[in-house]
C-alpha cells in the first residue's frame, strides 16, 4: 500500500426500475440505504475524535504552527497510514467509498486504537480484520520492549476503560494468569469486581474497588456515546451488585497514589507502590509499573519471576 492510492468516486445508486422496465426514484432498499448511512456518518464522526486526540509528536511528526484544531490534520493520518488524502477526507465526510481490510488495518494502526476500537472500526466499516488476534496493534515495538524490559517489575499498559491491552510475565501472573483469559475479560473493573480470584487475592479490595468505579465515572463522561464504555458499563451492572451500588453513588474520585497488596498463589503476600507513564493525553492509554515497597516483596517478587520465566530450580 503506497500513499498514491487512487480514489475513486463516490458510488451512486441506480435508479431503480418499476415491473414495465420504467425508472423510478424510489430506492431499492430505504432502510438498507439508510442503515449504511448512518454507520458511515458514525465511522467519520469516530475517525475524527480519535484523530484529535494524538498529538504530532506522539507518532514521530514535527509540530508545525497554526493548527486550528486539536490533534493531528487529516492528511497527517493519511500520511500515516499511506493512503491519499482526498480518499481519507472523503472517508471523514462520510461519502459512500469502500474500505478494504488492509485500508481499514493501516488507519488504526495511524490512529493507535487498541483492541476494543479496533474492533468498532472494522465494524462500522464494515470490512473484515486481517489480523484480528493482534493484543494492541497501537502498540509501539518500542513499548512492548520495554515491558518486557521491566522484568521483574510487572508492568502492564492499561487504557482509561482499564482494559489490560499488554503486559509482561510477572503482570501477567500478579494475581491470576491473565493468558488464559478471553481478551474481552482482560479488563481492571470486570476482573476486580466479578472474577473470584480477584476477589481472594485483591487486598484491601473495597477501597480498591470504590476509587476504580469513580475513576471510571469521571473518565466515562468523555465516552459517553462510545459503545465500548456503554458495553463495559452494562456488562458490569448486569453482573456485579457490588459495582451497581458503587456506579450509584455517583463519585468521581481522582485517586491519590497508594500501596497496592495482592496476595499471590505463590509467592505469598507481595506489596507495591506503582508508577503512571503515560503515553499519550492523559485520558488515554499509560504503562503502569509496580514497585516493591519492602525487601519481602522485592525477594518474593524475585521468585515470581523465575517461576513465570522457567528459570525456578
Amino acid at each position: 500500500m503506497s500513499g498514491n492510492t487512487s480514489v475513486l468516486p463516490p458510488t451512486t445508486n441506480a435508479p431503480s426500475r418499476s415491473r414495465s422496465g420504467a425508472a423510478t426514484d424510489a430506492p431499492a432498499d430505504v432502510p438498507a440505504a439508510a442503515a449504511a448511512e448512518s454507520r458511515r456518518r458514525e465511522l467519520a464522526s469516530f475517525l475524527r475524535s480519535r484523530r484529535e486526540r494524538i498529538s504530532p509528536d506522539q507518532v514521530g511528526l514535527p509540530p508545525g504552527r497554526r493548527r486550528r484544531t486539536p490533534g493531528l490534520r487529516r492528511e497527517e493520518v493519511a500520511q500515516l497510514a499511506a493512503v491519499g488524502v482526498t480518499w481519507y477526507t472523503w472517508l471523514e465526510q462520510a461519502r459512500e467509498i469502500q474500505v478494504s481490510g488492509q485500508v481499514a488495518d493501516a488507519i488504526a494502526r495511524a490512529l493507535m486504537l487498541d483492541t476494543i476500537e479496533r474492533q468498532h472500526l472494522f465494524t462500522l466499516a464494515g470490512t473484515q480484520d486481517p489480523h484480528p488476534h493482534l493484543d494492541c496493534p497501537g502498540m509501539s515495538p518500542s513499548v512492548r520492549a520495554m515491558l518486557d524490559q521491566l522484568e521483574p517489575l510487572p508492568a502492564a499498559v492499561v487504557n482509561s476503560r482499564y482494559d489490560i491491552v499488554a503486559y509482561n510475565r510477572t503482570y501477567g501472573r500478579l494475581v491470576s494468569d491473565l493468558d488464559v483469559l478471553e481478551p474481552a475479560d482482560r479488563n481492571l473493573m470486570w476482573l476486580a469486581f466479578t472474577d473470584p480470584q480477584w476477589r481472594e487475592r485483591m487486598v484491601d479490595r473495597e477501597e480498591n474497588i470504590r476509587l476504580m468505579a469513580a475513576k471510571f465515572r469521571a473518565s466515562m463522561a468523555q465516552h459517553l456515546a462510545e459503545p465500548a464504555w456503554k458495553a463495559l458499563l452494562k456488562r458490569l451492572q448486569q453482573a456485579s451488585p457490588d459495582f451497581c451500588e458503587m456506579w450509584e453513588r455517583h463519585e468521581v474520585l481522582q485517586p491519590d497514589s497508594h500501596i497496592k497488596r495482592y496476595l499471590n498463589p505463590e509467592v505469598g503476600l507481595l506489596a507495591f507502590d506503582f508508577t503512571h507513564l503515560w503515553l499519550g493525553p492523559q485520558a488515554g492509554p499509560r504503562v503502569v509499573t509496580y514497585t516493591p515497597v519492602d525487601d519481602t516483596t522485592r525477594e518474593r517478587l524475585a521468585r515470581l519471576h523465575a517461576l513465570v520465566s522457567g528459570d525456578a530450580c
